[in-house]
């Protein structure tokens, strides 16, 4: 159902802490105009846990009018289970294409609670969805035998793999064939992953660098692994900042560099202060200096 690069896009606040929606648009608008296959709005590098339901509907709808013809979908990372139940049948109300879920963020559910849970948001949005595997960021190990226990729900389409095991993406392949698309969720495993059979990468760099994440994607498909290895042997420090618990932060500076827009966060996050925002500055600033050529690479989408 789903492949590609699909951003997992940062939200946009305005000095007085409101959503800057035509700062979004644009921002977003840069994603699909390098060739993303999709959004996805309100997910951790979202701020999603610090949004209220309606803004996250805002979200949504601005995503929709962006994309087009594309993918949206909605992140529920709802604590309690009749909340998301709750996102969910409001998401399909306003349109999304699909859920990308997480088990509760603030109990750590046990395997039953986690299948019963992921069980009950997909049936009340009755939407399809990608199953967000994240041990690391949430302490919940969605494994392989718990989508065991979901692959008979066709409501599950796909798993966003961030248990920071590449073993874990053939351990899916292995198991379950091609019954659910396969994505990274970890930017700085997304080569790796690739090489081994993930057909998706939801990307966070690729807010800043958008050309770079489709070209490394697009290489890939083509078969034409050298290529995409140089690109990434470029990238991987800027890929490293995502794999933090500063992630949004930093991938906000990276877009003030980049793209021009602003790293203002919703609190208690606050924006990089002294050496931290000088040592990302100096990684951006680095890689923006070195930056490959991409204007003689054949990046045409497959048909």
């Amino acid at each position: 159902m789903w492949s590609g690069v699909i951003p997992a896009v940062t939200t946009k606040f305005t000095a007085d802490d409101r959503l800057d929606h035509a700062e979004m648009e644009r921002c977003w608008g840069l994603q699909i105009d390098a060739g993303c296959d999709g959004l996805i709005v309100a997910g951790s590098l979202g701020e999603g846990p610090m949004l209220s339901h309606d803004e996250k509907i805002e979200l949504l709808t601005l995503a929709k009018k962006v994309a087009g013809r594309k993918p949206v979908l909605l992140t529920v990372n709802e604590a309690a289970t009749r909340d998301g139940a709750a996102m969910a049948r409001r998401a399909a109300k306003a349109g999304a294409d699909g859920l990308m879920v997480v088990p509760s963020p603030i109990y750590h559910t046990n395997p039953e609670e986690t299948v019963a849970t992921l069980k009950a948001v997909a049936t009340s949005g009755g939407l399809p969805v990608m199953i967000y595997s994240n041990r690391i960021g949430y302490r919940v190990d969605v494994t392989v035998e718990i989508m065991a226990e979901l692959a008979n729900d066709p409501l599950f389409v796909a798993i966003k793999e961030s248990s920071d095991d590449i073993r874990r993406s053939t351990d899916i392949i292995n198991r379950f064939g091609d019954r659910f698309d396969l994505f990274t969720g970890v930017d700085n495993l997304a080569f790796e992953a690739l090489s081994v059979g993930a057909i998706g990468w939801v990307a966070g760099l690729v807010t800043a660098f958008p050309k770079e994440t489709v070209a490394i994607y697009r290489l890939m498909t083509q078969g034409r692994r050298d290529e995409a290895l140089a690109i990434y042997r470029w990238f991987r420090p800027l890929l490293d900042l995502d794999v933090s618990t500063y992630l949004v932060q930093n991938i906000k500076l990276a877009e003030v560099h980049a793209i021009g827009t602003n790293d203002r966060v919703r609190a208690p996050r606050q924006p990089l202060a002294g050496e931290r925002r000088a040592a990302v500055d100096r990684i951006v600033q680095e890689a923006l200096a070195t930056r490959p050529v991409l204007l003689k690479l054949d990046l045409a989408k497959a048909a």
